[in-house]
This record gives structure tokens, C-alpha cells and sequence, in this order.
């Protein structure tokens, strides 16, 4: 077979072996086996990049025949040209932030690696064999980011490192200390676990005791990178001065909608008093970790049984989200999707800051919508099972975070539509999310570009990050130090949730439109269908697949 005779599908699939073979942590996350981890030597990304050329040179010959194959290619030349730009800008080798880089993906590797046999735990016990191994390639990619740039953010290396040291305090032991196996698989664990974790230390004196000297003070990332970053994210370019405005916009128009639903709380409009108000209130507050998980649990069974048929196509093996608390304790909540096979559930984590004890529903309902049904779950969820219409690659690897994260966003408010949060307290929490991710856009695009700040007092700085998302959300102190952390080192990615939900609510609204011009019912529950059918991909692919008819996409 020729390479102009390979069909799509095949090159699409090939690509999610190749892929996995490279970052075996990927193929866990999709239910692939696999116990290694991932080469981050620079020899390892030079093997990845050599592949993504490789798939390029394969699409120029391999032209598409159908709208499928069309989405498809589309998406792998997305991917294929976003990875060569960013090793082509220096931005892959020695990455290092908060929460996507090396030192998480490896710590939380552990966490979707199935336990249900000893062959299962002795896969454990390998890939944390491997933990040394890894972090010594990571740690020489670090040193070759030193030397040739760009620097790394020295508030990056200080926040990992005491990550780091937190692994290296027993994380490992914990979890694997008392795994239910043989005595000698059992020592074996622990074994492995103590060294995995002297490793994680290593990585922490490294970082402060050299990489720390060759880091930069400065935050920002400049506009280059940020619209290579911008453009991963979000699968298409933008006017970066109009999204910055925009988002003030919107902030301003949210905060007013706050002080309204305040008014109705309090009879003021005093955000902080109606936040307290609630706040004391019992019947939104739960004491302790079990609480929450349970709580979570009835939300989102609850959402799955009275949304399916109704307004979404809901299979059986997405009736069920398992909701769970992660391991880690460094404030975050994410989704992973089912294996490909179906035999592990999708799963919503909550990670509990150590000392966090009580827990306020009334801003976290939408959080659960957001995660489960109808966001994450079943949108990721969803395309993860559909093996009979998607190739393995759209059902799992394919897609940008503006298409997920603007979904799930979408998904809160359609919920709001529906009438799910229905109470001022929820309403309230929800514009409080909204508020947020309208409020990280305007600094993750003014701090990485250098744009005026919205108080009109100078030039961004961490500082003035932290107050001005302090001024904009309930969070935490401890939950919204990581998150600010986050944006400074991973720019691009908090501006894709508010801008890849207007590129949806646009998508509706145009195809809402067509139908009217040509004197088609517009049924919201299959535009939702069909464009949940088109699996991962980007904005610009959403926008192109939804032009082509007043129900979303071709039948």
C-alpha cells in the first residue's frame, strides 16, 4: 500500500500507537496497557518530534475523500504542525509548571492504573521502577532548557519543587504501603515506592539548588510563545486586544448579575455579605471529605437520570460517573474519560487542600455539571465510547482544551437554562465561576502580553494577579494561590474555558439561524447530538463542521 492509499482512519489509529508507544501515561489515561512511562530525555522529545514530521509528510499524501475523513485530517495536521511550532520555539524540552509538566503527569500516572489483580499491582510496581529513570531524563531536559532557553519562571521551579517534596514526604508509600498482594510483591511495593520518592527528592534539590540560578523572575511568556500556546489550546487564532476587551465586558456584566442575585440574598448588594451569608448557611455547607464525595455522587446521578432522552443521547455506559477524591492535595478538580474498552468508569477527581474541611455546595453544584453530565463526561466520555462511528484517535488523543472546557462551560449554563440552578445560592455560584473564568482571561492574556492592567496602575505583576483574582472569586486562599500559579506557567490555557465557550454559544446560534433560513426545526438535543459525534477537535474544525447544516453538522 502506497502512502496516498492509506485511509485516514488507519493513519489516524496509527498515530494514537505511536503516540502511546512515546508516553505510555497517555495510553493509561485512554485504558491502553502499559506500565513504562514516558522518555523526557531530550533524545525522548526528539523522537516525538521526528513522528509528528512524519505524520505531516503522511497527510500531504493522503488526501480526504469524505466530511469524516475531512474532520479528521484536519485535526491530525493540527496537531502535527502545533507540535513541530512548539519544539521549533523551544517551548517542549524542559517544561516545568504547576500542573502539566513531567513532575504531575508522573505523580498521577498512578492513579487511573487499574488494582483489581497481582498482575495489576506488579504493573504498578514496574512504572514505579521507572519513576527514577523518568525524572533523571527530565532533569537532564531541564538542564539543556538552562542552557539554551528560554528560561523557566523561577515562581514555577519554587512551586514544583515543594510538589516534590511532598511526594518525596510518603506520597508513594501511602498509597501502595498496604496494597492487598503477596509479602514479596508487598516489600517489592514499598521498595520501590521509597525509592521513587527518593528520586522525587532529588528532582526537589535539583530544582532549588540548580535549575533555581538559571531561572528568570519574569512571569510572562511574550507575544510569540503566548499565540503558539493560544493556538494549541484552542485549536484556532485570535484577536488577542478583542478577547482582552471582551473579557472585561463580560466581567463587568457578571458582577453586576451577582449584585442583583445579592440583593435577593441580602436585600444589599454586597457581594462579600451574601457570600458569608451563604457561607453560614447549613443547608449549603458540608463537614469533610466523605461528605463532599457523597454529595457529588447524588448531584451528579441525579443530572445523568433527568437529562438523558431528554436533552441529551446519554448511553448506558455513560449512566454512571464515579466521583472521587485524588490523591494529590494540590487543589485541583479534573475529568478523565473511560477506558476505550469500557471497563473503567469516567471519573470526576477532586483534589482536598491538606486542612480543607468544610465545603460550600452552593458554588460547586455547576462544578459537578461542568465535570459529569452534561459537561466533561459526556462529552469525553461519550466519544471515548463511540467506537462504532469514530477512529480510536477522535474518541481519545484528538481535541483542544477551548472544545472541552468550552463545552463543559457551556453545559453550566445550559444547565442554568434548564432550570438546575434554580436557587440564588446556586445562580450565584455559578456567575462566580463564570466571573472567574471571564476575570483569567483578561490576566492570562494582559500578564503574558504585557497589556495595561484593568486598575490602570502600571504593568501585571504576580502580585497584582493574585489580588485581582482575589477580587473576582470565593476561592480558597490555598485553592486560588494554585490556580494563579497555574495561569502564570501555563499560559494559554485558563483564557480557552470563557473563549471556547463563545465559540460554542455561537455555533448554536448559527445553526439556529440556518434552520430558520430554510424553514428547518431547530431541535437543541440534536444539535447537541451531532456535534458531540464529531469527538476531539478544535475550534476552527468545529466552526468549519458546524457550517454545513441547520441541524450542526451533516447527517
Amino acid at each position: 500500500m502506497t502512502p496516498g492509499d492509506r485511509d485516514l482512519d488507519s493513519l489516524a489509529n496509527d498515530w494514537v500507537e505511536t503516540r502511546t508507544r512515546l508516553n505510555p501515561v497517555l495510553g493509561t489515561r485512554i485504558g491502553l496497557p502499559g506500565p513504562d512511562l514516558p522518555d523526557y530525555s531530550p533524545e525522548g522529545h526528539e523522537e516525538v518530534i521526528e513522528a509528528a514530521r512524519q505524520l505531516h509528510r503522511m497527510l500531504a499524501l493522503s488526501p480526504p475523500q469524505t466530511f469524516d475523513q475531512e474532520v479528521t485530517a484536519r485535526e491530525l495536521r493540527r496537531e502535527s504542525e502545533q507540535l513541530i511550532a512548539e519544539h521549533d520555539a523551544d517551548m517542549l524540552i524542559g517544561k516545568l509548571n504547576v500542573i502539566d509538566s513531567p513532575a504531575q503527569e508522573i505523580r498521577n500516572s498512578f492513579d487511573l492504573m487499574p488494582r483489581h489483580d497481582e498482575q495489576d499491582w506488579e504493573a504498578i510496581a514496574r512504572r514505579l521502577g521507572e519513576v527514577p529513570k523518568a525524572l533523571a531524563g527530565y532533569r537532564v531536559s531541564l538542564g539543556e532548557r538552562a542552557r539554551s532557553g528560554p528560561p523557566v519562571a523561577l515562581r514555577q521551579v519554587h512551586a514544583v519543587a515543594r510538589q516534590a517534596e511532598q511526594v518525596a514526604a510518603g506520597l508513594f508509600r501511602r498509597q501502595f504501603g498496604d496494597a492487598p498482594v503477596s509479602d514479596a510483591l508487598g516489600a517489592e511495593l514499598r521498595v520501590r515506592a521509597t525509592e521513587a520518592e527518593r528520586s522525587y527528592a532529588e528532582l526537589a534539590t535539583f530544582l532549588q539548588d540548580e535549575l533555581a540560578g538559571a531561572a528568570t523572575d519574569e512571569d510572562a511568556v511574550g507575544r510569540e510563545r503566548y499565540a503558539i500556546a493560544s493556538r494549541g489550546f484552542l485549536g484556532t487564532g485570535i484577536d488577542f486586544e478583542e478577547c482582552h476587551d471582551w473579557a472585561l465586558e463580560l466581567l463587568a456584566d457578571l458582577t453586576d448579575r451577582q449584585r442583583s442575585l445579592a440583593r435577593a440574598i441580602t436585600g444589599g448588594d454586597s457581594l462579600h455579605e451574601a457570600f458569608e451569608r451563604l457561607n453560614r448557611d447549613p443547608d449549603y455547607l458540608l463537614q469533610g471529605v466523605d461528605a463532599l464525595q457523597a454529595w457529588l455522587q447524588e448531584v451528579s446521578d441525579e443530572a445523568i437520570e433527568s437529562l438523558a432522552d431528554a436533552y441529551f443521547e446519554i448511553p448506558a455506559g455513560l449512566r454512571r460517573l464515579e466521583c472521587r477524591i485524588a490523591p494529590s492535595q494540590d487543589g485541583g478538580i479534573y475529568y478523565t474519560e473511560p477506558s476505550l474498552d469500557g471497563q473503567r468508569a469516567g471519573r470526576m477527581w477532586w483534589s482536598v487542600p491538606a486542612g480543607i474541611t468544610e465545603f460550600h455546595t452552593w458554588r460547586e453544584r455547576t462544578t459537578v455539571y461542568h465535570e459529569g453530565v452534561p459537561g466533561h463526561h459526556l462529552q469525553m466520555g461519550g466519544a471515548a465510547l463511540a467506537e462504532s462511528s469514530l477512529n480510536v484517535w477522535r474518541r481519545s488523543v484528538a481535541g483542544t482544551s477551548g472544545h472541552r472546557e468550552g463545552w463543559a462551560l457551556y453545559a453550566e449554563q445550559l444547565m442554568h437554562e434548564l432550570g438546575y440552578l434554580d436557587d440564588a445560592g446556586s445562580q450565584l455560584g455559578m456567575l462566580d465561576a463564570a466571573r472567574m473564568r471571564a476575570a483569567r482571561v483578561v490576566l492570562d492574556i494582559g500578564l503574558h502580553l504585557g497589556l495595561p492592567r484593568p486598575d490602570g496602575m502600571g504593568a501585571w505583576t504576580a502580585e497584582y494577579a493574585f489580588a485581582f483574582m482575589r477580587q473576582h472569586t470565593v476561592m480558597n486562599e490555598k485553592s486560588l494561590r494554585y490556580e494563579v500559579l497555574r495561569y502564570l506557567g501555563w499560559p494559554g490555557q485558563a483564557a480557552c474555558y470563557s473563549l471556547g465557550q463563545r465559540e460554542w454559544e455561537l455555533a448554536r446560534s448559527a445553526a439556529e439561524h440556518r434552520a430558520k433560513a430554510t424553514g428547518q426545526p431547530f431541535r437543541l438535543r440534536d444539535f447537541h447530538t451531532r456535534t458531540l459525534a464529531l469527538g476531539g477537535i478544535g475550534l476552527d474544525t468545529l466552526r468549519w463542521a458546524t457550517s454545513h447544516s441547520p441541524a450542526g453538522v451533516p447527517e
